[in-house]
């Protein structure tokens, strides 16, 4: 369940966290700044920088639990930007894990330990996060019910915090979106508290804006939700404008920047975010990969059929089908879609046996999205713009 993200539980690094829980917390402006320099290193995927400043602040403070959870963040957006490679899993839980055992010596000598209960919380909704990501729905929403009465009793040591409000809007949010999306969580759902999703929108406006620590995070949780839930994609281009801005090398907020532009219909400037993210790959940036390289192809390709640029559409699209077919096992949408559009460009050529091959090959793939409707409806009469 999407309960609990990146940055969700540094909330006590905030202002206005009242006196118990200052006396509680590292109280070191040297560590501050190198927590800062982290989080904008891991969020431009200098991983190996990031490493470096949080384990400067395992070293300098051993038995807190905040060095120890920053690096599993930074292993967090690793997976991040190749979610279906599963090889780093039982590494990120067993982290995880580590920082939950050094929460729980924190709470059995004190039950109201602000940083046993934040990070506590935080790793149990990280675990749970990625259980979501791997489709194990069961067990991502019984994290998530270990890890509500952790936040709630935070949230009672500092209910004002903007930070904290991320935590809790992401909650609402999905409280009430998810179990509607997802039938088998409604009986987990009934022990826990009601979701509203107006209300948990309005609370990651207010840490978007007011979060000292999340506010990044939560502008990202905002783009998603208006991207694919609320399918207000003019909405989620604001956000996706200043993600990319502020973190230019980040190629997660860069590739949602592309999408949103085609949700909107914006083709021009779509392809001009994929041209940029085919070059960062050529360039081998760290997290342009072989995945964002075809979805650029395939856009680029898809933009000059658009412009009737034919010749060149049909090379994006021949080079999209090659990567696919390397890296794929089983033909996924890129593959069928990329079939799908070279059929519809050869028709356009008026190259009709070769616009067939085309649709027969997308025919003896799985559907995808109606594509045999589309390829039976094509090889039946030719594509005309």
């Amino acid at each position: 369940m999407k309960v609990f993200t990146y940055l969700t539980f540094v909330i006590i690094f905030a202002v206005g966290v009242p006196s118990i829980a200052k006396a509680q917390w590292i109280n070191d402006a040297k560590i501050n700044a190198l927590i800062d320099e982290g989080i904008r290193d891991t969020y431009n995927l200098e991983f190996n920088k990031a490493d470096a400043a949080f384990n400067k602040v395992v070293q300098r403070y051993p038995s807190h639990p905040s060095g120890y959870f920053f690096l599993a963040m930074v292993e967090w957006w690793r997976i991040l930007i190749d979610l279906e490679d599963e090889s780093r899993d039982d590494r990120f839980h067993d982290m995880l894990d580590d920082v939950i055992d050094l929460c729980d010596d924190r709470l059995d000598r004190d039950e109201r330990d602000i940083a046993g209960l934040f990070f506590k919380g935080g790793s149990i909704g990280f675990q749970g996060r990625l259980l979501a990501n791997r489709k194990s729905w069961v067990s991502a929403a019984t994290r998530g019910k270990e890890a509500l009465p952790v936040v709630m009793d935070a949230s009672e040591i500092a209910p004002k915090n903007a930070d904290l409000a991320f935590g809790t809007g992401i909650y609402d949010y999905y409280a009430a979106v998810l179990p509607e999306k997802y039938s088998v969580l409604k009986p987990l759902m009934m022990f826990l508290p009601d979701g509203d999703k107006e209300q948990g929108i309005k609370a990651l406006k207010h840490a978007s804006q007011n979060a000292r620590f999340a506010n990044w995070e939560a502008m990202y949780f905002l783009m998603q939700v208006y991207y694919s839930s609320e399918n207000k994609p003019s909405s989620a281009l604001k956000y996706a404008r200043k993600l990319h801005t502020e973190f230019p090398d980040n190629p997660v907020f860069h590739r949602y920047l592309g999408r949103i532009y085609i949700k909107l219909g914006n083709w021009q400037r779509a392809s001009k975010v994929f041209a940029e993210i085919q070059k960062s790959v050529k360039k081998r940036k760290n997290g342009y990969n072989t995945k964002m390289h075809r979805e650029a192809l395939y856009y680029l390709g898809y933009n000059e059929m658009l412009e009737k640029n034919l010749n060149s559409a049909m090379k994006y699209f021949v080079e999209c089908d090659r990567i696919s077919r390397k890296i794929d096992e089983e033909p996924s949408g890129f593959m069928v879609m990329t079939n799908l559009r070279m059929g519809m460009t050869h028709d356009l050529m008026k190259q009709r046996n070769y616009a067939i091959k085309q649709y027969d090959k997308v025919l003896r793939m799985d559907d995808f999205r109606g594509s045999h409707e589309v390829a039976r409806k094509y090889k039946k009469s030719a594509y005309r713009r």
